[in-house]
Parts: C-alpha cells; sequence; structure tokens
C-alpha cells in the first residue's frame, strides 16, 4: 500500500532509529492533534445535545472500526462479523454488572477481554483460510452469535434484549451526553494511542509483514497462525470495548442492533476512511455517520420536485452506503486519509508543483 510522503521542514533530520519511529512526524503535527483534543474537552459546554449524541456515537463507531482496520488494514484478513463482536462487548458489559455488581466503569474494559477471547476462539480456524474462505468463515461467527444472543436468555436477556445501567464514576452519574461525552473522548484517545504504537511495535511491522506478503513474512521467521489469531484478537478487543460503551450509552441493548449490515457499515467505514490508516477510521466513521443524514436532506429536497421519493428515505440511506464503497473502490481506493495527504502535501509544497 503506497503512501504520500510527508515533507519536513528544513533542518528536520532524523539522526536516530527512535526519532525516525517518533509517534508524530511532525512537531507541528503533534502540537495539532494535542489541541484538537484540549478543543474537545469544551465541546459539550458549547454545543447542544443532538450534536453531542451524534459525536458519541461517531467516537463508538470509530474504536470498533479502529478494531476491524487492524485485521483487515494491518494484517491483510478479512471479517464480515465484526458487529457480532460489537454486540457480545455490548452484551457481555450489561451481564458482567447485573450478575456480579461490577461497577460498569470497570464492566466496560472488562467486556472488552471477554470479546477479545471469544474473537481468538473464532480466530483459530479463521487464521487457517484465507480469501473467500475465510471470508465465509467470519461470516459463520455473525450468524452464530446473533443465534446465541437470541436464545441465551441468561446472557443477553434472548429476544427482550437486556437493560444496560448508567456509567457511575466516583458517585457521578453519566447519565447525560454532556457527561457520557468525556467518557468516550477518554477511550477514544486510549485506542486511537495504544494502536498507534502498535503499529510503531515489533508485533505491528510483522502484522503489517503478513498483509504484504505471507510467504515473505514467514521466511523471515513470522509465525503467521499466531500474528493472525493475535489480530483476531486485538480486533475483537476494539469492537467489545465500542460494543460495551454503545451499550451504556443506550442504556437497552438488543439482537436486533448488531446484524449482518452493520458489519458492512464497519467495514465500508474503514474503506472509505483508508485501510491501514488509524487516523482514517476516525475519518471513515464520521463519513458514514453523517452519509444517511446528508442522504435524507437530499431526498427530502428532491421530494419538491419528484414524487414518490419521500416514501423511499429509507431505501435512499441504506443504498447511499453501497454506492459510495463502489465509488470508493474505484476512484479512491486509498480512502481519505489519502486525500488528506495529498492537500497536505499540496500546502507545503506550494506555490512548488513537487
Amino acid at each position: 500500500m503506497s503512501h504520500v510522503p510527508h515533507p519536513r521542514p528544513c533542518g528536520d533530520f532524523r539522526t536516530s532509529y527512535s526519532a525516525d519511529t517518533s509517534l508524530f512526524r511532525t512537531k507541528v503535527e503533534g502540537w495539532t492533534i494535542y489541541l484538537g483534543i484540549f478543543a474537545l474537552l469544551f465541546t459539550p459546554l458549547v454545543f447542544d445535545d443532538f450534536y453531542i449524541s451524534q459525536m458519541i456515537l461517531i467516537g463508538i463507531y470509530a474504536i470498533a472500526a479502529l478494531g476491524l482496520n487492524v485485521l483487515v488494514g494491518f494484517t491483510g484478513q478479512i471479517s464480515l462479523g465484526h458487529s457480532a463482536f460489537f454486540g457480545f462487548g455490548a452484551f457481555a458489559s450489561a451481564w458482567l454488572n447485573n450478575t456480579t455488581g461490577i461497577p460498569v466503569f470497570i464492566c466496560i474494559p472488562l467486556a472488552g477481554l471477554m470479546t477479545t477471547a471469544i474473537g481468538m476462539i473464532f480466530g483459530i480456524p479463521a487464521a487457517r483460510l484465507k480469501g473467500l474462505y475465510l471470508a465465509i468463515a467470519t461470516l459463520a461467527s455473525q450468524f452464530i452469535l446473533q443465534d446465541f444472543f437470541a436464545r441465551a436468555d441468561w446472557f443477553s436477556g434472548g429476544a427482550y434484549g437486556s437493560a444496560a445501567e448508567v456509567v457511575n464514576f466516583f458517585g457521578i452519574d453519566l447519565d447525560t451526553d454532556q457527561k457520557y461525552f468525556y467518557l468516550v473522548l477518554f477511550w477514544v484517545v486510549v485506542s486511537f494511542l495504544a494502536v498507534s504504537n502498535l503499529r510503531r511495535s515489533r508485533d505491528g511491522r510483522a502484522l503489517v509483514a503478513v498483509r504484504d506478503h505471507y510467504l515473505s513474512a514467514e521466511i523471515m521467521g513470522i509465525n503467521l497462525t499466531r500474528y493472525r489469531i493475535m489480530s483476531f484478537g486485538v480486533s475483537s478487543f476494539f469492537a467489545g470495548l465500542g460494543g460495551a460503551l454503545y451499550a451504556h450509552y443506550l442504556q437497552y441493548v438488543s439482537v436486533e442492533g448488531f446484524t449482518i449490515l452493520l458489519s458492512i457499515q464497519f467495514l465500508a467505514m474503514i474503506i472509505i476512511g483508508g485501510l491501514g490508516s488509524v487516523s482514517g477510521s476516525l475519518l471513515g466513521a464520521i463519513f458514514i455517520l453523517l452519509l444517511p443524514q446528508f442522504m435524507e436532506e437530499v431526498a427530502s429536497g428532491a421530494a419538491v420536485i419528484f414524487e414518490g421519493i419521500e416514501q423511499s428515505k429509507a431505501y435512499i440511506k441504506e443504498m447511499s452506503v453501497g454506492a459510495v464503497i463502489i465509488l470508493f473502490l474505484i476512484f479512491e481506493p486509498e480512502g481519505l486519509i489519502h486525500r488528506w495527504r495529498l492537500i497536505r502535501a499540496s500546502w507545503k509544497l506550494y506555490p512548488f508543483s513537487h
């Protein structure tokens, strides 16, 4: 996967290995991210409930999409069952809190660890498959877990679903969007920082080697089965973490919310954002979450001219996701992050052409 080089200011030389593998390519990039996170701390004081709720959902889906990007973008595997692991994390967190009384704040990461175990179990046979066979195996995990959710009354509440308690943080109930926003922001920062560091580590480079050329990676001594299972585990952890945050935000979870359509939406997020890109997972989540709202506005405007479109809003919103995936695969296969890198490079090189 090719990437646009990041032009560095004159005199910014990398004189050591640690400097070359630094988290931020330039000091300006680092300070920009720090200032962006600092600015986000004040958003609940500025925006109303609707915009805060949208930002919360974007953060939750971005965490889950980040996990899928580790599996698909970093390791080159494929998964059509990501929403099932997302749902398992949601049910697991609610179940842990309801049965053991463990504080919800602790149940959220514990649900991620439980989902990791389930993901690695499904990853053992899937790690020896590739291509179409791997896609079918992960699709099987989607339906197996969906059936488990529908039948396991003791775990998920069965067809009736399960209630999820409000998060309590040292005596403070995070029962409003403004309060819950900070919990989601915390986990978004931790998750993206963790995956960014994973990519720079020995294991992260091994995952990329498995993706780029598995035969060469095996010759170099990389255990393909181990790293493929590991990628399933890491991917499932972030899916479960996102699912747990989702459950306690809605305070109710049901099996109908974790279908194959959601798995396709997760795939759309990383394809549109950029495969193998950490920040691309966030861009893709923003795009997919806002696309249906944009298409609804377009359909409402077109209904003034064309009769019958008003009744087809739901179909238009669903079709738009598939159409956008096709268009991105044709015209922008490296995703939004690639386009952003081109724009940023043009700013740095202006007025020169190269």
